[in-house]
């Protein structure tokens, strides 16, 4: 990282004094007392101290995570990799039953196992992410726990759609889960970043 700052030095022996004396346990307590004294940007005050950690003169204790402050930054980081896959599971699931017919064999086979995933696992993770973003499940836990709040999901929005114009056909069932899958993911991602920051 090139110095920015005229007084970027300083800034960095102060970083390195301030983990010394005050023994900082996460990197966010860390830039809150850097930023008591330099009225910098915090995610400027994060950036030195990732540059002194990669350079080598400042090391961090393993159980200090690194999280990018804006949620934009945080989107594009490692951390959000399942919100990634999710989105294009449902992407290709709906892709998948609005341009291959059900006659249309092999490729109809494709259509029924992206939509068994779509049915009976991806609202009830995108829900369960939602409701504990921070919770660390097993993956047993999770798979339960997903499969059953999804098959809870689609029920109700079957009984919805009973009571629409629209009624329960493929197009308006697709439409719904895509919405609510999405709505939910995109709740879970907001909360685990936010989360991560306190």
């Amino acid at each position: 990282m090139k110095d920015k700052h005229p007084k970027t030095s300083h800034l960095n022996e102060y970083i390195m004094q301030t983990v010394k004396n005050e023994h900082p346990k996460t990197v966010k307590q860390l830039v809150e007392l850097v930023h008591q004294k330099h009225s910098l940007p915090q995610q400027e005050i994060l950036e030195h101290i990732l540059d002194l950690q990669n350079q080598g003169k400042l090391a961090l204790k393993e159980d200090i995570v690194v999280v990018p402050f804006p949620l934009k930054g945080y989107l594009s980081s490692s951390h959000s990799y399942w919100y990634w896959v999710l989105i294009t599971l449902v992407a290709a699931t709906t892709m998948l039953v609005f341009t291959i017919r059900e006659n249309a064999f092999p490729l109809v086979y494709a259509r029924h196992a992206f939509g068994t995933i779509f049915v009976l696992g991806l609202p009830g993770y995108a829900l369960i992410k939602a409701l504990f973003p921070t919770k660390e499940l097993d993956n047993i836990e999770r798979a339960s726990l997903s499969i059953g709040m999804s098959l809870a999901l689609v029920s109700i929005i079957g009984l919805l759609l009973n009571y629409t114009p629209w009624g329960i056909r493929a197009t308006p069932v697709t439409l719904s889960l895509l919405a609510l899958t999405t709505i939910f993911a995109t709740a879970a991602i907001i909360r685990e970043h936010q989360a991560k920051l306190q």
